[in-house]
């Protein structure tokens, strides 16, 4: 193989999660140029990944909500990756994604490898196709069996992320020692209520931390809102390797089920995850680092609901067990 393509078009956290599947490739076939089609979300983290070599950037019709009917949106995607003539193409999808439209995309690209993972045959789609494990199994646990099915084997399942060279913390606010909250997520459903992690801050300050409140440019009145008087807001001011950066340095790290989990675990941090009933806590769940999972058992999980119908019991978790949980890791880090 000359070039092959690993397909993961979705959010930062998914992307990172491909990390232990590059790996295994690269180990597999040191020669090859090893690509990965990305959403313009997930693109980001594809430059934290030590064996990315190029990245493909796409709004993919399977991604999208509002397709127009009779067009073809994935035209022009087919003629690029048609352009760079891959080997093979790798579908990396989670347990509730279908491979066969990207399969198909890979097949009008003219790929002649395509291999992919599902419940339901699709045809010749997929030159190699794979039968799908449990749904309860570990995100990176599924996709390294897709390699294993056909012939690649594991080198660990532990995420790793390039922290860039370049990469700017601002360590002048915040000192030495300090803590992380993110208070965002993809959607409602997956967000502890603000005024929960204003508290949380109020109790890791009161700790002797400083703590910097992160968030894209459009979370920047949820992060206000959760700084407060006492946390350092840090909203849009820095970019996914800064964000890194920002991470490897704390002593905790408390944040949703999001990107900012599955890059603190790639990085080492400590984390306190607050995990929504969205999806299923083993698929997902970090094992890089040292965490804390906090959920409740709901009968509606997983709901995979944008937003929550009920009254997002499954978050029903109070600060102060969430600051009980920080101090717990951060005395084991201190050990």
């Amino acid at each position: 193989m000359r070039r092959v393509l690993v397909v993961r078009p979705d959010n930062v956290g998914d992307v990172l999660m491909t990390g232990p599947v590059l790996r295994a490739l690269r180990a597999a076939a040191p020669r090859a140029a090893l690509d990965l089609l990305a959403s313009p979300a997930g693109a980001a983290a594809a430059a934290l990944l030590p064996d990315v070599d190029g990245v493909v950037t796409a709004s993919v019709s399977w991604q999208q909500l509002d397709l127009v009917p009779g067009a073809d949106p994935d035209a022009a995607l087919v003629a690029e990756l048609a352009g760079r003539g891959y080997d093979a193409a790798v579908v990396l999808t989670s347990f509730s994604q279908s491979p066969w439209p990207a399969a198909e995309v890979a097949r009008r690209a003219g790929i002649p490898t395509r291999i992919g993972m599902s419940k339901e045959f699709g045809g010749g789609l997929l030159t190699h196709w794979v039968p799908e494990p449990d749904d309860g199994e570990h995100q990176v646990d599924r996709m390294l069996g897709l390699l294993a099915a056909v012939g690649v084997p594991s080198q660990g399942h532990t995420l790793s992320a390039r922290i860039p060279d370049d990469a700017a913390t601002p360590l002048a606010v915040v000192g030495a020692r300090y803590a992380v909250v993110a208070p965002g997520a993809s959607c409602p459903s997956r967000r502890w209520p603000a005024e929960r992690f204003a508290a949380v801050v109020r109790g890791l300050a009161d700790d002797g931390l400083t703590v910097a409140v992160t968030g894209t440019d459009r979370e920047a009145d949820l992060v206000a809102t959760v700084a407060g008087d006492v946390g350092v807001p840090l909203a849009g001011g820095l970019g996914l390797g800064d964000l890194a950066a920002l991470l490897a340095g704390a002593e905790v790290v408390v944040a949703n089920n999001s990107g900012s989990v599955h890059l603190a675990d790639a990085v080492g941090a400590p984390v306190v995850e607050l995990f929504a009933g969205t999806e299923t806590v083993d698929q997902y769940r970090p094992r890089s680092t040292t965490a804390e999972v906090l959920t409740r058992p709901v009968s509606c999980a997983p709901c995979r609901q944008l937003v929550c119908p009920f009254g997002q019991e499954c978050l029903a978790i109070s600060p102060d067990e969430v600051v009980a949980a920080a101090r717990r890791l951060r005395a084991v880090a201190v050990r």
